[in-house]
């Protein structure tokens, strides 16, 4: 009855063994298994268009003894471009304020007998800046004139882009992806191989950078005639990179 229990462990035991050691080769099998060959190709493809709306930045800056008088004459001024501004069709949708400080001036005297004194406060500055999205760019000159003459001192910072890209950007992937599988199959052609299906794909997309078209300080006395402004073109870039697997 000993021997019998003895030697069934022992069968159970090589059996285990066994076992493992399939199961072993199979994950050895695996592990060096080739990895299917792919080539991954990336293109790049644009579209220009000629933009819609311009972003317009405009900036009144104004001084004065106390913090009250300088905000004040900022304010009176500012009220004039906006009114201004308005009346020329921008939408309040598209008038916003994005910058508004106020810092003291200071007159730093010369060092007498090594001792400095403390800066002394002589007045200050106030600035408020809009931002402004105009859509009719035929008006852009314009209203840059009236509203320097009306009070606008600094800004003039113009980035021309395009409310809805989208269908220059449709036009950019079908452009890089055509570059991508022609390069593919020069690839393919020149290797001998035969070019597959597309496992994998994936895209960046570029908009265009913003480029200021002219930043200065302004001065009421600039040229009665609206500013000349060229809109040029927005050039929208797509780069997709794409993955074939290759047949042999």
């Amino acid at each position: 009855m000993r021997l019998a229990l003895s030697s069934s462990r022992l069968v159970l035991a090589t059996l285990l063994a066994g076992a493992v050691t399939a199961a072993a080769g199979q994950a050895s099998a695996q592990e060096f298994r080739p990895r299917d060959p792919v080539i991954s190709i990336s293109g790049e493809g644009e579209a220009s268009i000629a933009p819609d709306m311009a972003v317009l930045t405009l900036s009144v800056v104004r001084n004065g003894q106390t913090a009250e008088a300088a905000l004040s004459a900022n304010s009176a001024a500012m009220k004039e471009v906006l009114t201004a501004i308005k009346a020329d069709g921008v939408a309040d949708r598209d008038i916003q304020t994005s910058n508004f400080s106020i810092y003291p001036q200071y007159r730093h005297s010369e060092p007498k007998n090594g001792v400095v004194d403390p800066p002394e406060v002589v007045g200050y500055e106030v600035a408020n800046t809009l931002t402004l999205k105009v859509r009719d760019l035929d008006k852009l000159g314009a209203l840059i004139d009236r509203s320097v003459k009306l009070g606008v001192n600094q800004g003039g910072q113009i980035v021309f882009t395009n409310d809805d890209p989208e269908e220059a950007m449709t036009e950019a992937r079908k452009a890089a992806v055509a570059k991508a599988l022609a390069k593919a199959r020069t690839l393919t052609e020149a290797a001998g191989v035969k070019l597959g299906r597309v496992l994998e794909i994936s895209e960046n997309a570029a908009r265009p950078m913003p480029q200021p078209m002219m930043r200065m300080a302004m001065a009421k006395d600039m040229a009665a005639e609206a500013v000349p402004v060229a809109a040029g073109e927005n050039t929208y870039t797509v780069t997709v990179n794409v993955t074939f697997a290759l047949e042999q």
